[in-house]
């Protein structure tokens, strides 16, 4: 009797670690959509910007008299962002790293 019981509880402890960790699990996936879309969305608008006041940018190495430098930062380094060939401070980001939304 106190076997069955054991295995009951096990069981039990066993359901309630699996529900947790689906819930976790969607959580996640919803975090990691949420960022991608957030990250898609700066580097649109902020190519957008540059278009409209490409000389603007006081923070560019260029409006600051220095050379730009042709390492990639850790900013753009990475296997999901790439550098724009015509300007080193314009990143994107693939459209096909994002995921579409599940319904």
């Amino acid at each position: 009797m106190v076997s069955w019981l054991i295995a009951g509880l096990g069981l039990l402890l066993a359901l309630l670690a699996l529900y947790s960790v689906r819930r976790l699990s969607r959580r996640l996936d919803g975090l990691n959509q949420s960022y991608w879309e957030l990250r898609y969305d700066y580097t649109r608008l902020r190519s957008r910007l540059s278009r409209l006041d490409p000389d603007g940018d006081p923070s560019s190495p260029e409006a600051a008299g220095e050379e730009p430098s042709t390492a990639a930062s850790p900013r753009t380094a990475g296997p999901r962002s790439a550098t724009l060939p015509g300007d080193p401070s314009v990143t994107y980001v693939p459209l096909s790293t994002i995921r579409k939304k599940e319904h």
